[in-house]
């Protein structure tokens, strides 16, 4: 990688981590200091998180891995994580909005708007885009039987 595919690498992760909701995830809160500064959270709090139904989530369920080696991973009950170098940038629920789209939630609750803040599917279900850097995610494949023996 050169080095200036690195800086733009890192850029956008930068621009990604300043996006994120202070404090987001599962209900977490670290610090209550950024809160009113986060996008959103002036123009309304986090509501309570729908129901997910894994029927809604299931073309998300698994490992999506970037080109700057960071993944996105989602399980059947919506849950989800982001993670760069060991770091989780964010976890909390993917809210599926319909026709592929998945906002994430924020400090436990659904701000129910932040379109930059999610997911959609392309692709086929095989590519995933997350909105806060315009970034692609590829699905990993899932190696049956990894760890036994």
């Amino acid at each position: 990688m050169t080095v200036r595919a690195r800086s733009t690498v890192l850029a956008a992760c930068a621009a990604a981590v300043a996006l994120l909701p202070a404090g987001c995830g599962g209900g977490e809160k670290a610090d209550d200091a950024g809160a009113s500064a986060s996008p959103g959270a002036a123009s309304a709090a986090p509501g309570p998180i729908p129901a997910i139904k894994p029927a809604d989530v299931k073309p998300l369920v698994g490992r999506w891995v970037g080109t700057a080696k960071d993944y996105f991973q989602f399980t059947a009950d919506g849950s989800g994580v982001w993670v760069r170098g060991g770091q989780r940038l964010w976890s909390g629920t993917a809210i599926p909005e319909g026709g592929g789209k998945y906002r994430f939630s924020w400090q436990g609750g659904d701000l129910k708007t932040a379109s930059y803040w999610g997911v959609s599917l392309t692709e086929k279900n095989t590519k995933l885009l997350f909105a806060g850097t315009n970034q692609t995610y590829t699905k990993a494949v899932a190696h049956k039987g990894k760890g036994k023996g």
